[in-house]
This record gives structure tokens, sequence and C-alpha cells, in this order.
């Protein structure tokens, strides 16, 4: 750990430290670690992860690092690498997408225990995938995956239960009601490092694009670069929502002297990547992108997204989008383009955003608006059946029930496995995802 926190041109903020001593604590206890690390997006949440996993590696485990997006995994690739490869620590990388001989090379790593850290894609939970000795499973951006999903990973550890650390920058409404109902812990990284600033967040009417363009060119002549986000990929007779395609050919008139690119989920991952790399080094001033871009993208010099008809979209996806812009020096603005037809519903859905840059204050509105889904099943939202209690009337007697429980849980094992069987069933895997 010490070489790899000498070698960064920054110190480990506080909260950073204090993180990484809570995992540790979990690794000595003699069950598996199930935690939630929550901490806006540039907050440091990747290198907590990497520095976790160190102990697990050095005592001859194996690392799995799941990422939703090819594009997203493929950068945590990169970055380990450099953190990993002065400790001779070998890195892979597996997504879908990969050719079948480097994939089967891969494969025989894994299985054979010579890759000790793997970063992937959904790929990494298929049945072909064996890993030799899996101690640790790390999910990047949560609220991308199903409980079905995260239970297979989990699976990988054959023998083993894998330690657990799920990293999200704006918890599902189920992941935040099983840390009232089930043994999940909570870490917060509640400091940015130095220098950033919170992204000011407006709401404008979809009228005013024309005059955003504007603000956007005089941007532009500082040095700035933007984001502008459409919620589909191609027109439909169903929707009034821009398509991206359509944007940019609008963009491109009302600014021809401008630099603009494309990125959206269609394309194949070479040429997302060539795009991407494009805007990161400066050569486009503006990014046409859909929802492709709400995790995985670090290109400090944005300071202005852009997101069209935003209350098609959830509360978790709005704040990730807005996390890409406000990670440089610049003072940086978040535009939500509301069309004239939204509810009062959605309304108070935007103003929370505009209102917080908080994770954990979104997905607490999230789960008001929601509701927490089931924790021992794999719905990730709406109303919660409890057998007895009702949450509204009941939520003040959670902490003395978790207090009780595990009274219960260390001291009276047979009315434990009673209560068990009575009320949960074989249902209980799901709860331990």
């Amino acid at each position: 750990r010490s070489m790899i926190t000498k070698a960064l041109p920054f110190d480990l903020t506080n909260a950073q430290s204090s993180v990484i001593r809570e995992i540790d604590g979990d690794l000595t206890r003699g069950h598996p670690m199930l935690r939630l690390l929550q901490g806006d997006v540039g907050s440091g949440k990747t290198l907590v992860a990497a520095l976790s996993a160190l102990p697990l590696i050095e005592a001859g485990f194996q690392v799995a690092l799941m990422a939703p997006t090819e594009l997203l995994s493929e950068q945590h690739a990169s970055q380990f690498s450099e953190w990993f490869s002065p400790l001779d620590i070998s890195v892979g990388w597996l997504t879908g997408s990969m050719k079948i001989r480097p994939r089967r090379t891969m494969l025989e790593h894994l299985a054979k225990g010579k890759c000790q850290m793997v970063i992937g894609t959904h790929a990494l939970f298929q049945d072909e995938i064996y890993f030799h000795r899996l101690g640790l499973v790390i999910v990047d951006e949560q609220h991308r995956f199903g409980v079905a999903q995260r239970l297979l990973l989990r699976k990988k550890g054959q023998n083993l239960t894998p330690h657990q650390l799920i990293m999200t920058a704006t918890p599902i409404p189920r992941t935040l009601a099983m840390t009232h109902f089930a043994d999940l812990d909570i870490s917060v990284i509640d400091e940015l490092p130095p220098g950033r600033t919170p992204v000011d967040t407006r709401i404008l009417n979809q009228s005013r694009a024309t005059e955003i363009t504007d603000r956007l060119d005089t941007q532009f002549d500082e040095g700035g670069q933007a984001y502008w986000v459409c919620t589909l990929i191609e027109e439909t007779e169903q929707s009034v929502s821009e398509a991206a395609e359509s944007r940019l050919e609008k963009l491109k008139q009302q600014l021809p002297h401008r630099r603009i690119g494309l990125v959206h989920g269609r394309m194949k991952t070479d040429e997302k990547s060539e795009i991407m790399t494009a805007f990161a080094s400066g050569e486009l001033d503006l990014l046409v992108a859909t929802t492709v871009i709400e995790v995985g993208v670090n290109v400090p010099n944005a300071n202005i997204m852009v997101i069209e008809n935003p209350e098609r979209l959830g509360l978790a996806q709005l704040h990730q989008l807005r996390g890409r812009v406000g990670r440089g020096t610049r003072v940086s603005f978040c535009i939500l383009l509301a069309g004239d037809a939204i509810s009062q519903q959605s309304r108070e859905r935007l103003s929370l955003l505009k209102n917080t840059n908080d994770g954990f204050k979104l997905a607490e509105a999230d789960l008001r608006l929601r509701g927490p889904g089931d924790v021992t099943g794999t719905r990730q939202t709406g109303e919660l059946s409890f057998k007895v209690a009702d949450l509204s009337q009941h939520a003040h007697l959670l902490d003395q029930i978790a207090s009780l429980s595990e009274t219960i849980r260390l001291n009276h094992g047979e009315t434990r496995d009673q209560l068990i069987e009575r009320w949960i069933g074989h249902e209980e895997h799901f709860v331990n995802v």
C-alpha cells in the first residue's frame, strides 16, 4: 500500500483513510464482509477499492471487480494495471466482446490462479468462468446490476464465500432498505479531493435550447468542453424526446465552427473508445451522447452537462450523469432541459437534484418515491410487504430490532433457526447479495 500511496500525486483524504480502516476491520472478522461504499463521483472510491484488494491478493486470494460497461471496465483495467504493475500483481480484463483466443487465455489464467486481479463486465459471472480462489468481489456502480447478477458473481467463490464491497454514488432503494433490514454495513467517503466545487444545477424549459447553445459557445471560447445528453438513440413516434442523431445535426447547424462528436450504445466498442479519447484529449468541444456516458468517463476539462428530457431518467442516473462534470477546477454546470408536460412528481424529483449534490439524500428521496423493494427477493423497487410491521408506523423500532436480532442470532440458536424457517424459508441467500 505504501508503494502505491507514495507514488500518488496527492494524499488520501481523511475519509478515504477512515474507510480503508473500516474495510480492514471487516477482513479480520470471522464472517465475510458485506459493505456498501458510498461516495459521490470523483470522491476516490476506486482508489479505496484498489488499496482494499491488496491484503487479499497478498494472502493468495483473487479479486474480481465488476463494472457495468466495457468503457468503465477498460478504464479501471488501465488504472489498476498502472497501480499494481510495480507490485508484480497481474491484472486481467474480461468482457463479452473479447476475441476467442485472448478470452480462452484469460479463463485459463483465472482457473489456475495466474490472474490475481480481474476486471470485467457481466461476462465475469458467465458459466464457463472459474476462479482458483476468489476472495473479494467488488461491484462498481451497483445500481446498474440486478440482484440475480450480483448473486451469480458471489457464487463464483465455489466453496468459499468471498468478501463483497459494493460501490455506488447513489444507492438504489433496495440497497438502502438493506441497510435497515439486513446485515449490510455502510462506509461513506464524505469529502471530495481539494479543489473540487459542487456542480451548479439548473432547470430550464426545452424552449430555451437555442439560448443554451449560445452559452456553450462562450464557454468553448474560454477553453471549456460540454456534454449534451439525449435519452433516445433514434426518433420514435411514441416519444417527444430528441434523438441523439437529430440533436447532433441541429447543433452542427447552430455551431458550425465547433468540433462536435457523437457517442451512443449501438456503436462498436472501438468506435466509442476513439470518440471518447478524442473528447478527453480536447479534440472535440462538444460531445452529444445517450446515457452510455453515465459511467466510465473522466474528462476534468468538461464543465457543462446538458440533459434533455431529464424527467425520463431516475434520480440515480441523473446524479451519475451530473457527476461527469465538476472533476476539474472550472466552475461546472448541469442544465436540465425539461419538457412542458411533466408531472408534479417529476418536478419534485428534479428540484431535489437541483438542491443537493449528496447521493444519500437523493437515495432517501428515491426511497420515499419508489419504495424499498423486496429485501428477500429480486425486486429492486416498489412497496415492501412485511408480515406484521408497517414501515411507516414502526420505523422507530428498527434500531431496537437490530440489537434484539443480534442477541437472538448469538444466544438462541434454536429460536433463530425456527424464525428464519418460518418467515424467510429458502430465500435467505438473496439477503446476502
